[in-house]
Parts: C-alpha cells; sequence; structure tokens
C-alpha cells in the first residue's frame, strides 16, 4: 500500500482500547501507511515510551447526565473536543480513521463525519461499547473480534466485518515450549489493569498462602501497583512462596513462557492473548465493567471452554478449591489447552488489509 494514504487511529484512555489500536498502527506502519494514533492523557500514559509511532493528544470527556451541571458541563466538553478534532483533521487530512472505542476516541470520529472522512470503528468486545454505538450509524465498517456480540440492530449487520482480535503479533505466534501442565508446581501469572492489580493483590496473596499450607506447591509471577511491592514482597518471603512482581510488561510472552495457569481479568484483549498463547487462564470480571461486558466476555470465553470463571464476590469461597482439583487433576487444564489451541486470530490483519483496500479504492 502506498504512503500517500494517511490513517489515524483514535483510541480511548484504556488498555483494552490503546493496546489494539497500537499494534495495528505497527502492522499499518509496516505497510507503509503514514500513521498517527491520537488519544487523551489517560490513554498516552501506556504511549509516551512508543517512539516508533507518532502520538497527538487530544481533549475528551465522558457524556454524564447525572444532574443538569453535569450534563451542561459535559456536552460543552465534548462540544469543545469535537472542534478541536476538526482543526486537527484539516491539518492532518487522513484517507481514513479508525475509531478503537473508549470516549476518547468519539470526538475524532464525529470530526469526521462533519469533514466527510472514512472512518471505521473496532470491537473486541460481547457487546457493542457506547462511543461504538453513537459511532455505527456514521461508520463504513465494524470490525469486531467475534460476530456474535449484542446490541447491533438489524439495519447495521451489513457493516459488520470479523476481523478477529488485534493483538501483538509476537503473542499469535508464541509458541510455548511445552503446553503441558507441570504437575510438580502450579506456576501463576496474575495479570490486570490498575484497577484489578490493587485487588489481586488485596485477595489473592492470602488465597495463595492457603494453597501452599494445604500441599499446593506454587510459584506467583504478579502484576501489581508500585505502592503494593514492599508488602507483597514481604508476605511472599514470610510465607515462603516463589514470587516475582512486576509493575509492568511490554513482553508478557516473558512470563507466558514460565507459566501454566493465569489468573486475570475479563477484558478482551487480554483473554484473546492468553488464548493465542495457549495458556490456561481464570477469568475474574470486573463488577463495574460498562453494561457488564466483562462477565459477557468470560462467559463466551468459558462456554468454548478456554477459560474457569469465578465472579470477584466468590474469589475467597471458591478460588482455593479450585487450585486444589486443578493440582489433582491436571486433565482439566490440558483440556483447555486443547481448546485453546483450535483457536487462533493469526489471520487478523490478513482481514483487515483485506477489508481496508476495497474502502480506500472505493469513490465514495
Amino acid at each position: 500500500m502506498n504512503k500517500k494514504f494517511r490513517a489515524i487511529i483514535a483510541v480511548g484512555g484504556t488498555g483494552g482500547h490503546v493496546f489494539p489500536g497500537y499494534h495495528l498502527a505497527k502492522h499499518l506502519t509496516e505497510k507503509n501507511y503514514s500513521i498517527e494514533i491520537v488519544t487523551d492523557r489517560r490513554g498516552y500514559k501506556y504511549l509516551e515510551k512508543k517512539n516508533n509511532i507518532k502520538i497527538s493528544i487530544l481533549p475528551s470527556s465522558p457524556f454524564l447526565n447525572e444532574n443538569t451541571l453535569k450534563l451542561f458541563f459535559s456536552i460543552f466538553s465534548i462540544s469543545y473536543s469535537v472542534l478541536r478534532a476538526l482543526f486537527f483533521l484539516i491539518s492532518n487530512r487522513p484517507s481514513v480513521i479508525f475509531g478503537m472505542g473508549g470516549y476518547a476516541s468519539f470526538p475524532i470520529c464525529i470530526a469526521a463525519v462533519i469533514l466527510r472522512i472514512k472512518f471505521i470503528v473496532y470491537e473486541n468486545n460481547l457487546i457493542i461499547g457506547k462511543a461504538n454505538k453513537y459511532l455505527l450509524p456514521f461508520a463504513k465498517k465494524i470490525f469486531v473480534s467475534y460476530k456474535s456480540l449484542e446490541g447491533i440492530k438489524n439495519k447495521y449487520q451489513d457493516k459488520i466485518f470479523e476481523t478477529g482480535n488485534i493483538i501483538d503479533k509476537d503473542i499469535i505466534d508464541f509458541k510455548k515450549t511445552s503446553s503441558n501442565f507441570v504437575s510438580e508446581k502450579i506456576n501463576v501469572l496474575v495479570l490486570g489493569g490498575s484497577q484489578a492489580a490493587k485487588i489481586f493483590g488485596e485477595i489473592l496473596p492470602n488465597i495463595f498462602k492457603e494453597c501452599s499450607n494445604q500441599g499446593v506447591p506454587i510459584r506467583i509471577f504478579q502484576h501489581c501497583l508500585p505502592s503494593q511491592n514492599t508488602y507483597l514482597k514481604s508476605f511472599y518471603e514470610e510465607s515462603k512462596i516463589d514470587f516475582e512482581i512486576f509493575n509492568f510488561s511490554n513482553n508478557l510472552t516473558e512470563f507466558f513462557s514460565k507459566t501454566n495457569l493465569a489468573i486475570t481479568r475479563s477484558g478482551s484483549s487480554i483473554l484473546a492473548e492468553l488464548t493465542n498463547a495457549n495458556i490456561p487462564f481464570i477469568s475474574v470480571p470486573l463488577p463495574s465493567s460498562a453494561d457488564n461486558h466483562q462477565l459477557k466476555n468470560a462467559l463466551f470465553y468459558e462456554k468454548k471452554n478456554f477459560t474457569l470463571l469465578i465472579e470477584e464476590k466468590d474469589l475467597n469461597t471458591k478460588l482455593l478449591s479450585i487450585m486444589k482439583d486443578i493440582y489433582k487433576n491436571t486433565s482439566k487444564l490440558k483440556k483447555i489447552i486443547f481448546s485453546q489451541s483450535q483457536y487462533s486470530d493469526k489471520n487478523v490483519f490478513k482481514n483487515i488489509d483485506l477489508i481496508l483496500k476495497k474502502i480506500i479504492n472505493e469513490k465514495n
């Protein structure tokens, strides 16, 4: 594809929106597109060390309607964000825009409607997000990870294009040296965003300690907040549990190669990454996720036998027995690994290239 084609990728402020946008940006750069990512200050914190992609920051605001004052302020803030996005697009006229979801992607896409610039939205959850739902009537296409998502009206069904999950190519290509469960020890990888890291750091250590006390040998690789480092280090040392804690990682495959079980929130990107890497995992949906989409994600993966599901409220009563059962009966994880091995997102970027070429070549 020719360098004259310029694409802007608008991403929301959470990792679940930012990372698919970044992986898409890397791919399109390899295809000789001129690429720029646009986000707000929340999203920029995930991207500030990425020097291989041009990044711009534009203001954004969620839609709040709890009372008249908040509604007025929200409308004013969103209008200002759209105005800023208009000036940005006039100065950087792209051939196509990708809206990756989240309210930070909304102003750019609305500005694209006004300027008649083609845009595509991407939805990787099992229920369409609010920003994408509002934008869908104006979007050229909606790229989806799974065609079975909820919330799209029948009149927009022809806009759906199932691409698969937009995740890191290194993870798609990741091959674990041994997919068999290591019966001598459960090597647990604990993953989550900032909110999950805090809660997991408070709840899980005591459960892991009880596992160890009841004869289940474990080693822990845990993502946590920097403020939790001292406490967790001291706790695991006193409990005589092997551990490694980290605050952030750009290379999850380093940990994938060491573990045979993960405990994670149920964001669509991390579930897809673990599935592609054939890592059995326990999904713990975020109870406060919008439209309860994380529970829907986890139920979908559970139905396919890619995961075990525990709701956060049940962690203290159920996780210990599940860990003991896993240790005694390794066939459960082997069945999950087998199910995961039947699935792959290896064609996701090929699918995107196919439809994107058609969209760019259309006259209208």
